[in-house]
This record gives structure tokens, sequence and C-alpha cells, in this order.
């Protein structure tokens, strides 16, 4: 039997479906008049009502019915789509996704809040300014007799279309005599039985009016033959408008296409596989790097030239299902971005601002497991944007600003790396006052000249905040510590660019993965240790001159370009003698640079990355451990560290 539960395929389904409704709502708040985006958001209700139904979500289907019939009326042009109608969308999709999620917590009083809500906004609303029903008078109509034959396309069931269930929600309109159509079935000898080739005639009581029955129809009208025909009204509504008092003919669809015209199409198309496998796979791939780079080893040591030849072609196809498994797990940025649009949306009414939410670089694609971890940093990064940085309207006029603000999200490629800028036009940091906490907190010597890179770094110790005052969005020291922390699990780093009434810029810049990297093994005293390839900049052999000194911090002329570095000897406490010709490897971090003095650069190792342990977590030195393919252990040095150390220590250097 299969191990997939139907009701978790439906709440990813539903999720997939809730996120593109919120993306859509929001568009529509800003082109209200835009059909076709009514149109999305109809069908999506449409298919939410449908498949919770069918999967007996009951709640959800009673609940959506409501909301897709407001929005029926909309696409009727019955209704105008207010801001207000959009709002209450938005918390009806809220609620929708808490009853898919939580069935037996969600209280269903909310859920008659928001439909108070939705009847008043549909109610206060009409087509040249006429009040129209409310959502569920509004599906109120005369009972009447409808004829409805069809016949799906022969391949239907290829396609994933069920016409048992269609026939079921004929059903759910009233009263329905269902009888096949057996005319165009063929002889025995040309049956194929992977097609359908039978028709229903349907006779259908119902107070509905024909609109909800071709609605039964929404997903496969295009390609069916069906023909809707009323028979006779058995009584007519209370209040029925005059376009609807005259019965209107309907008109059947051209006969379906022939079987091989609507064969369907192959070669493309996706499928939804659990993230844990994904997971799996990237482990097993990195243990085939490990073994291949034992096997490289021992292949070097070889004077067999048929066995290196299969190392070598081993290592090639390993590389390129590193690169494949890799590229799998890639996302585009645009489903983590297209998530801010509704927090926006929602801050800027709270407080009263006008902003604009632009994002740039969608497509850009990053590691899932980065993706899932960035969503906190960037929310609070955002909410501090609109909370601290984008002024009033009034404020924002006083200063000559357009009234608008707004606040751009940005994805690029650069190397190895992505960089996501989170950029505003508000008034700034405000340097004066985050110096006096810094002062007040202990963080600074009072009077100490720092630069604005080194400033701005302050407002990511805990506790740290420069609010007035304790709001419901910020001024607890909260939150900006969190993002710190992240992106150095991330391996990654955060850059503050500020000019006061301007605005801000906050660049992120993080790994592609996690997994596995390209890496510079190099060796100290007797261990062994690998650099990120992506900051190695070049490697100088050191000086003889430098060789023979000892005191920790010294600088080399690097065409004219003063690098400090550091003797990774001394730092890790190594015994013995150094090499003879030492090797100093220039790295780089954010814009600085240092030199980390080496015995001896190995060569270059693909590098699956390891975790360290609990008790050596905090070690700041090192980011992490890789195996050798002798099996011995290295760790990788974290460069934002020791370039940090190297340019701590330079002005003591310089002074002296």
């Amino acid at each position: 039997m299969s191990g997939v539960d139907p009701t978790e395929t439906f709440r990813q389904e539903a999720q997939e479906l809730l996120e593109q409704l919120e993306q859509t709502l929001l568009d529509l708040a800003k082109a209200p008049e835009d059909l076709a985006l009514v149109d999305s958001t109809f069908r999506a209700l449409h298919t939410i009502k449908g498949s919770g139904s069918m999967f007996g979500f009951d709640a959800v289907a009673g609940f959506t019915h409501h909301v897709e019939s407001a929005f029926d009326m909309v696409r009727k042009g019955q209704v105008k789509l207010t801001p207000a109608l959009a709002d209450v969308a938005l918390a009806a999709k809220d609620y929708i996704r808490a009853l898919i999620e939580r069935p037996d917590t969600t209280a269903a009083e909310d859920g008659a809040a928001i439909l108070e809500r939705l009847e008043a906004a549909v109610g206060s609303t009409g087509a040249g300014g006429t009040a129209a029903a409310a959502p569920k008078a509004a599906m109120a109509a005369g009972r009447a007799k409808w004829q409805v034959k069809f016949w799906l396309p022969p391949n239907a069931l290829a396609t994933g279309t069920n016409p048992l269930l269609l026939l079921d929600e004929l059903r759910g309109l009233g009263e329905a005599t269902v009888t096949p159509l057996l005319d165009r079935v063929p002889a025995l000898e040309d049956l194929n039985p992977a097609d359908i080739h039978i028709g229903w005639d349907v006779s259908l009581i119902t107070d509905k009016p024909k609109s909800a029955i071709e609605d039964v129809f929404l997903f496969v009208l295009d390609d069916m033959e069906i023909a809707i025909d009323l028979v006779e009204t058995l009584d007519a509504p209370a209040a029925a408008p005059k376009t609807e008092a005259a019965p209107q003919p309907a008109v059947a669809k051209p006969a379906a296409a022939k079987p091989e015209a609507a064969a369907p199409k192959g070669g493309s198309g996706s499928i939804r596989v659990p993230a844990e496998r994904l997971d799996n796979l990237m482990d097993r791939v990195g243990e085939l790097v490990i073994a291949q780079s034992r096997l490289k080893q021992v292949a070097a040591a070889s004077r067999d030239a048929e066995f290196k030849s299969i190392s070598e072609e081993i290592e090639r196809l390993a590389l390129e299902l590193r690169d494949t498994t890799m590229g799998v797990r890639m996302v585009p940025i645009a489903q983590l971005f297209g998530r801010f649009r509704r927090l926006v949306h929602d801050l800027a009414h709270e407080l009263g601002k006008d902003i604009a939410l632009v994002t740039v670089g969608e497509d850009t694609e990053l590691d899932k497991t980065v993706i899932e971890q960035l969503n906190d940093p960037l929310v609070h990064l955002i909410r501090n944007s609109i909370d601290h940085g984008l002024e009033s309207p009034e404020q924002r006029l006083a200063a000559g600003k357009p009234a608008q603000g707004q606040i751009r999200l940005a994805a690029q490629h650069t190397g190895d790396k992505v960089l996501i800028s989170i950029t505003d036009d508000g008034k700034g940091l405000d340097r004066a006052r985050i110096q006096a906490r810094a002062e007040e907190h202990g963080l600074i010597q009072p009077g100490a000249k720092l630069s604005d890179s080194e400033l701005f770094q302050l407002i990511f110790q805990p506790g740290f905040s420069t609010a007035q005052q304790v709001t419901n969005l910020s001024g607890r020291g909260v939150g900006m510590d969190v993002v710190k922390r992240t992106l150095d699990s991330l391996r990654g780093s955060i850059d503050i660019a500020s000019n006061p009434g301007t605005g801000t810029e906050i660049t992120l810049r993080l790994p592609l993965t996690l997994a596995i990297i390209d890496g510079l093994l190099v060796r100290v005293g007797q261990g062994r240790y690998v650099i990120p390839l992506s900051a190695v900049e070049e490697c100088v052999e050191l000086p003889a001159e430098e060789a023979g000194r000892a005191n920790g911090c010294s600088f080399l002329n690097i065409r004219d370009e003063l690098v400090p570095f550091l003797r990774l000897r001394e730092m890790f406490k190594t015994t013995g003698e150094p090499d003879r010709y030492q090797k100093v490897v220039v790295v780089s971090s954010n814009d600085s640079r240092v030199g980390l003095v080496v015995d001896q650069v190995i060569g270059d190792h693909q590098t699956v990355i390891k975790s360290l342990s609990k008790l050596h977590a905090g070690i700041g030195t090192f980011s992490g451990a890789t195996i050798l393919g002798d099996g011995t252990v290295a760790l990788i040095l974290e460069i934002a560290n020791l370039v940090a150390k190297g340019q701590v220590r330079e002005p003591l250097k310089l002074a002296s």
C-alpha cells in the first residue's frame, strides 16, 4: 500500500494555492479593475473549496464557498472590488489556512466575524452604485430544471480528471438524475480501455444560477463538449434582476477533438519530493565526494595509468553529480520575497504609512535550507525599516520627498555567494544616537572614534535599541541580534550603509549552499586545515626577513598595499619547527584583507561540511570540519573571524 497521506497532499497543494491567492489579492488591491486577477482569485477559491470537500475538510469548503460567491459577483460586475473587500479577503485567506492547519483549535466565531465583514463589504458596493446582495443572498435564485449533456475528452482519465467527482458536484447543486450516453462507445475490437467513451445526460433541479453549473466544469471546460439548456422555470426568485428574467439558451461547444489530437503532452513536468529525501541524497553525495577524494589520493601514489584514468573519470562524474544534486536543492528566492508583500501591506496600514515594496532578482536561486532560515532575519530587518527608517507621509512631504516610501528587496549572484539587500529611502540611521546608546551600554569607550561601518555593526548587539518607546513592533532590543546569529550560522555576513535623510541599505552576503564547498587544503605543523576557496585571493611566499619574527601581527607590502597577516602556528600553538619556506594565503571578507601564514599549501579540496559538536560550536575560528581522503579530520577556518582579528590588531601595530 502507498504510504502517501491524501490529506497531507491536500494540505501541501492548499498551501501553494493560498500563497498564490495572497499574492493575487495584494495585486488586486493595486489594480482592482484587472479582470485576469479577479478570475485567478476565483479559480483559487474554487479549487480550495472543491478539494476541501473531496478530502473531508467540510469546514474549509463551507467557509470558502461564501468568499468564492463574493468574488463570483465581482467577476460578473455585480460588485466592485474595494480596499475593504480586499482586506477582508486577506483575513479570510488566513482563516482558511488556520482551518486547514489547525482544524480542531480554530474558533468558528472568528470565521463568522469574517463573514459578517465580507457581507458588509459586498453589501456596501455594487456596479453603477447599486448595493449588491450579500454573499449568501447572492446564491439564492428561482428553482429551475436544467438539462446538462457533456462528453469529456477521451484522455481525461490520463490527465487526472475524475468524472464521478464532477457528477457528485452536480448532485450537490440540487436534485439530479444521471443517465449515461452510450451512442459513442466503439466496437469491442476498437475500444481503448484507458479512454472515456461515454457521456452523461444530467437532469438537474436547482435554485442555483447557470454560472454555478458552469463552475463545476471550470478546469475542463476548454477540452470538453458540453450543452446546458434551461428546460423550465419552476418558481421565480424573490427579487430577480430583469437581466435574469428571461432564460438564456446554452450554446453547445464544438465536438471534442479526436483522441490523437487530445493526447497528453509528454517530456516535461515536475514531481513533489519530500525535503528529507533531498537531504538524504545530499548526505550520500557528500559521502561519495569523500570516497572519491580518497580514491584520488590512492591513484596519485599509483603508477597504473588505467587506474589513474578510472579515478579521473569517477572524479568527473562525482563533480557532475554534486553539481546536479546541489541544483535540485536550489529554489528561486521569489518564494521568500513574496511572503513580505503581506507584511509590508499590514504594517503600512497599522502605522498609517504609505509604503511600496519593490523586488528585484526574484529568479535568483539559493539553497532551500538557506532560504528557510532567512525568513525571520528578513522579517526583523523589514520591520525595522518600516518602523524606524521610513517617515510618515507628512514628514516625507515636509522633507521634500514623495509621500509614499519605498522598500527595495534585491538579490543577485556574485561568484559563489548571493547578495540580498534591503534598502529604504527613509531618514537613515542616527549616528549620534547609536553612539550615545553604545556608550550608555558600555559597548564602546566614551568619545571613541569609530567608522560608520564599525558603529553601525553595534546595532546587532543583544539588547541594543535606539527606539524612544517600546511598541508592539520594536523597542525591546531583540531581533537584530537574532539576525546576526542567523547570518553567522549560515556562514554569511552583513553590511550596513546609511546616509542621513536619504535612507539605509543592509546587505546580506550568503553562500549558495551549506553542504559542499571548494576549499584550499593547507598544513600548519602536522595539522591540516581548509580555507574556503571563495575567500582566497592569492598565495605568496613569506619573505625571509618576516619569517624570523614572532610578534603576532605583521604586514606585507603587496603591490604597494599593506596587508596584515596572522601566524596560524602562533594562534593554534603549534609545536615543532616551521617549514623553511612558509606561505601566506591572502583571504578577504567584505572589503578587508588579511594574510594567513601556513607551512604548506597542499591544493584544492572538495569539502563536505560537517557541523562541530555543541562543545566546540562556540569557537569562532572554525566554522566546521571535513573528512579527508585518508580518513583524518581537517577543520574549516572561519574567514570572517580571522579577518576581524587581523584588522583589529592592525591599528595597534601601526601605532607602535
